[in-house]
């Protein structure tokens, strides 16, 4: 291609930011949904516009054009390697940590063991349903899909939860499992992933895969304290609100670099970071005036990569494509996900509730509030080009889709019928 006509970075930024701002005003005058809700139905609405127009009319070939131009945008690596950190890092900075601590059992159950169960639930349905609709999906590659479809999307989550009052303790399991159960979901599915594409060299035993783990998951969190540590005395040091400003910014960057290049988890460093700078670091390292910068600053950058992620999101299904059967599996997948949700949130709150009290409803609120979003695309779209990764995105897809427009928009009606409900009971 020309020189001339090759997007710059410059060029493919301030297109995104430019279509976020029409299409949040659009969304905020006429559609009045969610922000990142919004931006996605627009996003989807203009694609299906394009393609539509390139159908009845293929001399135009505008498809071809917007698709070249969503390719130029590696998905997988903008969100993995660039937004995901200062996402993650802003949502756990708001974080109240001792909430977490309260449900600390509860939150690692469903990060960990939670997300096992709803992996290979998944795998097992979507190879038994694949198989009956005539679609060649061995089981390994069923179980690829079941590991990155698993794990709730921080993002996505923490973006709803701000439109829904819910109760205190509830919120922070919610918060708290999608916070940390990504990290677990990205170890899990890059194990399945080299099995699948045979690039494991040779069996991985039990003993690896627990080694796998400790490496990425708790090496991860003991990076991100260290890390945190170092920057905490930084902030103690001095009371200029830039320049901290600058110093959170520079943690969340290097601290997932390096977890990176050390091959750890970089979401579960951000994520140790951020919580302990959001309350160890803001109450005993920052003026009340550089606490009022450092969450205003993570609340805009928090709002405007979210923009730039849904708006993407919206946009994929141009690259993406469907073919019949694949709809199929799809519309059949979105169930059986949530089934696999409901069954791997139950079995940690049944196990748990012996000793400990939830809220009524909860299983039903965390069972419906656990969307799926950028992070399950991304790791789609990083699958090696086998004859699977076609249908694979198109399902994952298709699910984050379901998740993120009706789960999304029907959560807060949800949890207001449940607490309403409650408070009937107990007047009763």
């Amino acid at each position: 291609m020309d020189k001339s006509q090759t997007m710059t970075i410059l060029d493919i930024l301030a297109l995104l930011l430019g279509l976020s701002a029409i299409f949040g005003v659009l969304n905020h005058l006429f559609l009045k949904l969610p922000h990142t809700i919004g931006l996605v139905v627009i996003a989807l609405f203009a694609s299906g516009t394009v393609i539509l127009v390139d159908n009845l009319w293929p001399g135009f070939r505008i498809e071809p054009e917007v698709r070249s131009l969503i390719q130029s945008i590696d998905f997988h690596e903008a969100l993995m390697e660039g937004f995901l950190s200062a996402l993650l890092f802003a949502g756990a900075v708001h974080v109240d940590l001792s909430l977490i601590a309260e449900r600390k059992l509860a939150i690692t159950l469903m990060a960990t063991i939670g997300t096992l169960i709803s992996t290979f639930i998944i795998g097992g349905a979507i190879w038994v349903i694949a198989s009956v609709i005539g679609i060649d999906l061995p089981f390994i590659w069923t179980l690829v899909f079941g590991a990155l479809i698993s794990p709730t999307d921080p993002v996505a989550v923490l973006g709803i939860l701000k439109t829904v009052r819910i109760p205190p303790l509830l919120g922070a399991k919610i918060t708290g499992e999608s916070l940390f159960n990504d990290g677990v979901g990205v170890v899990v599915f890059s194990i399945i992933v080299a099995l699948a594409a045979g690039t494991a060299g040779g069996d991985i035993g039990i003993l690896e895969v627990i080694q796998l783990f400790l490496i990425e998951a708790v090496g991860g969190a003991i990076l991100g304290m260290l890390f945190g540590l170092f920057a905490f005395s930084m902030l103690r040091a001095l009371d200029e609100h830039n320049l901290e400003v600058l110093i959170t910014l520079a943690l969340v960057c290097s601290v997932y670099s390096v977890a990176l290049h050390l091959h750890m988890s970089g979401p579960i460093a951000v994520v140790v970071a951020g919580l302990f700078i959001g309350n160890q670091g803001a109450r005993l390292a920052m003026s009340e005036r550089t606490r009022e910068h450092v969450f205003q600053f993570w609340e805009l950058t928090d709002e405007l990569l979210n923009s730039i992620l849904f708006l993407l999101i919206g946009f994929e299904v141009i690259v993406i494509g469907f073919q019949r059967e694949n709809i199929t599996l799809t519309l059949l997948a979105i169930p059986t996900v949530l089934i696999a949700r409901l069954i791997s949130v139950s079995i940690p709150i049944k196990l748990l509730s012996i000793r400990e009290n939830f809220t009524e409803g909860s299983i039903r609120i965390l069972t419906w509030g656990g969307l799926r979003g950028g992070i399950s695309v991304a790791l789609a779209l990083s699958l090696p080009n086998t004859p699977e990764k076609p249908t694979i995105l198109a399902v994952t897809y298709g699910v984050v889709v379901f998740s993120i427009i009706v789960q999304g928009l029907t959560m807060k009606p949800l949890v207001t019928r449940i607490l309403t409900d409650q408070q009937t009971d107990l007047s009763n």
